[in-house]
């Protein structure tokens, strides 16, 4: 699938030098890694920075033509099954994916992917690992690096090869069949994904909020969240923020949903992960879901190729 690998020592982005490619129609199997970018961005407009060398950046080119539109929002979480369980596989580092397509470890941001569409039907797919960068070294306080998980030492070379092979495997099964329930994609992201079964914040565009447990990813990638009227809401586009779990069994708050299990959750200061600010004004805690604790992942201290 991938007719050509190409590495360079720096450039602008690798996404802009792919997308450049495709509106002169490349091919797809294009690979475009890069030790330094000099103007690479994340999600939503964000600058994304590292260090020259610090990290595996680099972008795909993807023509999946025969996968409907509507269904072309799995290739950035695919790519995200892909990269997670690579960074597994290779540094033996426990990475999770949280929605849509980041990949954590424990609470910090080790990978981000970013997916662009040309007025065809080219997709660039570019993502951001970090490699090295201790403590104060890497671009933001909600980052971490292998090298911060006893990893630094791991092989690029090796890391970005088998990245590859994953996504060439799930991304022929997925063009294959059209559907991410189908060839296995969905069930996938689920198992590998810690948003799932947790209290979550979303900060939606236009800057409103949302607050819920978070129980399915649909058959479009949309996230569903149940919020605190029982509703279940569809998310195309947020900012996730993980909430931590009550350190306590039993309601800490007032305005309880009814029908609440003996445990909960609860939002309030302080159970914010590192990922996000504080969730209310001192003492505003309140009791909106059951406890929904994720399940050990079957093999998981072996995970399949």
């Amino acid at each position: 699938m991938w007719n050509e690998v190409k590495v360079v020592a720096e450039t602008g982005s690798t996404n802009t030098d792919l997308l450049r490619l495709a509106a002169d129609g490349a091919p797809q199997g294009a690979v475009l890694a890069a030790k330094a970018q000099t103007s690479a961005r994340g999600r939503q407009g964000r600058v994304w920075k590292n260090a020259p060398g610090a990290a595996l950046t680099f972008s795909v080119l993807l023509r999946p033509h025969s996968v409907p539109q509507s269904a072309r929002g799995w290739v950035p979480l695919l790519a995200g099954v892909a990269t997670a369980a690579a960074v597994r596989s290779v540094t033996g580092v426990d990475a999770r994916l949280k929605w849509p397509n980041d990949i954590l470890i424990g609470g910090g941001k080790l990978t981000g992917i970013l997916a662009e569409q040309t007025t065809g039907d080219a997709i660039v797919v570019g993502i951001g690992l970090n490699v090295h960068g201790g403590v104060g070294e890497l671009p933001v306080p909600t980052a971490t690096s292998l090298e911060l998980h006893g990893a630094g030492q791991t092989d690029r070379t090796a890391l970005l090869a088998e990245i590859l092979r994953r996504i060439e495997r799930w991304y022929g099964r997925w063009v294959e069949s059209g559907d991410a329930d189908e060839c296995g994609l969905r069930p996938e992201y689920l198992r590998q994904c810690a948003t799932i079964g947790r209290v979550v914040k979303i900060e939606l565009p236009g800057g409103r909020s949302l607050a819920g447990a978070a129980v399915d990813v649909d058959s479009n990638g949309r996230l569903i969240v149940r919020n605190e009227g029982g509703m279940l809401v569809p998310i195309s586009a947020g900012d996730v923020i993980h909430v931590r779990l009550a350190d306590r069994v039993g309601c800490l708050g007032t305005d309880c949903v009814p029908g609440l299990l003996k445990e909960c959750c609860c939002l309030g200061e302080g159970n914010a992960d590192g990922m996000s600010g504080q969730l209310g004004p001192v003492g505003a805690v309140s009791c909106v879901f059951p406890l929904m604790a994720r399940s050990r992942l079957p093999g998981e201290d072996r995970l399949a190729d």
